[in-house]
C-alpha cells in the first residue's frame, strides 16, 4: 500500500486520480500512524514552505516522515513536497526543512517571470530507476515560485531564467518539482516508475 500524506494543505484530488488511473494501491493518510504498514509514501505540495512544514509538524509528520525515509522505503515528494526534503527555504523569511537532501530552496533571481507557471522541458542529468523509460525531450508543468539549485542528488533539470532541480533522487527518496499528476504522458511515466519502486519494497 501506498500512502499519500494528508496533512491538510494543497488540492490532492488530481493526483488520487492519477493513481487510480494508473491502478494504484493507496490511501490517505492524516495521521502518522499511517505511515506504519505502507511499502512507499508521497507528500504532495501545493503552497508555502513554512505553512507545509507548520501544517506536517502540527499533525506529527515531521519525524514520522524522517523516520520513514531511513527505512529505505520509496518516498515521493512533490512541488512543495519534493523542496521540503531539502534543508530549508527562504521562502518567507528562514524556514528549516526535513533536512533529508543538500541545499537550500530559494526565489528565482533571474526569471522572465515569476510564478514559473506552465510546460517547460526536462533536461537528463543522471540515471535512476524514477527515471527510466522517459522519452528522448520530455515536457512538465510547473507552478512554483522557489526552487531548489542543482546538487549531486539532481537527475534531471529544467530552465526557467536559470537552470533548478526538476526531478531529485537519493537512494529510495524521490522528488518532483513540478506535478507529475498534471504532466500527461511524462508525469504518468514516472508514476508508474515509483508504482515500480514500491512493489520492490
Amino acid at each position: 500500500m501506498i500512502a499519500v500524506i494528508d496533512y491538510g494543505g494543497g488540492n490532492i484530488g488530481s493526483l488520487l486520480g492519477a493513481l487510480r488511473r494508473r491502478g494504484a494501491d493507496f490511501e490517505l493518510v492524516d495521521a502518522p500512524r499511517g505511515l506504519d504498514r505502507a511499502s512507499a509514501a508521497i507528500l504532495p505540495g501545493d503552497g508555502a514552505f513554512a505553512a507545509t512544514m507548520h501544517a506536517l509538524e502540527e499533525r506529527g509528520f515531521t519525524d514520522a516522515v524522517r523516520s520513514f525515509a531511513a527505512s529505505e522505503r520509496p518516498l515521493l515528494g512533490i512541488c512543495v513536497g519534493m523542496q521540503i526534503l531539502f534543508e530549508g527555504s527562504d521562502e518567507f523569511g528562514e524556514s528549516p526543512g526535513l533536512g533529508l537532501l543538500a541545499g537550500r530552496v530559494s526565489r528565482f533571481e533571474k526569471a522572465p517571470r515569476v510564478p514559473h507557471m506552465g510546460w517547460n522541458r526536462l533536461e537528463p542529468v543522471a540515471a535512476h530507476p524514477f527515471v527510466a523509460g522517459l522519452q528522448q525531450e520530455p515536457y512538465a508543468y510547473f507552478l512554483h515560485s522557489y526552487r531548489a539549485p542543482v546538487t549531486p542528488d539532481t537527475v534531471a533539470a529544467a530552465t526557467h531564467g536559470e537552470r533548478f532541480s526538476a526531478i531529485v533522487a537519493r537512494g529510495n527518496l524521490v522528488g518532483t518539482q513540478f506535478h507529475p499528476e498534471k504532466s500527461r504522458t511524462a508525469g504518468a511515466q514516472l508514476i508508474d516508475n515509483f508504482l515500480t519502486l514500491a512493489r520492490k519494497t
